[in-house]
């Protein structure tokens, strides 16, 4: 094979994996879904550094035993570097929907499936606080004094009462939370995306 025949052959693939373009008129239906997601995002994110600011603050002014203040604040510490995680999957997203060459019928499909793990990543953030909770429980219960001690049995069934309402709650809310800001938008981009592969 020369160097003609092959750059036709080049050429020939490059046409074949060619994807419709995106008109201006489709580009701004979409665009207006993902800016509203977009500021959904970035409103989420500063709501969540400054309760972990307050939550640090709160700890630093209240009175009460070092060690009670200590194991608190490593929790929330914790608390941050699990968020931290999830909040890098969903910056990662964030970047993508601002991406100026995102105008192709493959990458809004792509993006659409960044979506559909986003809402896992959504949902497992929920729930990844409940052994926070449950540690946050158990320091509550071992440092607040009391009157008269609680029973083994009774702090048994406050900690297994806890997980059994808290999980369902977390999901529940979470999946509530993400319907709200973020699901009634990708379905509107996914009706545009579904007109734009017919």
């Amino acid at each position: 094979m020369n160097i003609d025949e092959l750059k036709n052959t080049w050429n020939q693939d490059d046409s074949f994996e060619e994807t419709p373009k995106i008109s201006i008129e489709q580009k701004e239906r979409i665009n207006l879904p993902l800016e509203k997601i977009r500021k959904n995002m970035r409103m989420e994110f500063w709501s969540t550094v400054s309760v972990f600011v307050f939550a640090f603050a709160l700890i630093a002014v209240s009175a009460g035993p070092f060690k009670f203040k200590f194991y608190i604040t490593i929790l929330i510490a914790s608390m941050v570097f699990v968020t931290f995680f999830f909040y890098s999957q969903f910056f990662k997203l964030y970047k993508n929907m601002g991406n100026p060459m995102m105008n192709t019928y493959e990458s809004l499909k792509d993006l659409l499936h960044q979506f559909q793990l986003n809402k896992q990543y959504y949902l497992s953030f929920y729930l990844a606080f409940v052994p926070f909770l449950v540690c946050e429980i158990i320091i509550v219960l071992e440092f607040i004094p009391r009157p008269v001690p609680l029973s083994d049995l009774h702090i048994a069934i406050t900690l297994i009462g806890t997980m059994v309402i808290t999980m369902p709650l977390l999901f529940f809310i979470g999946k509530w939370w993400f319907n709200k800001f973020y699901e009634k938008y990708i379905i509107q981009i996914k009706s545009l995306v579904k007109e734009l592969g017919q």
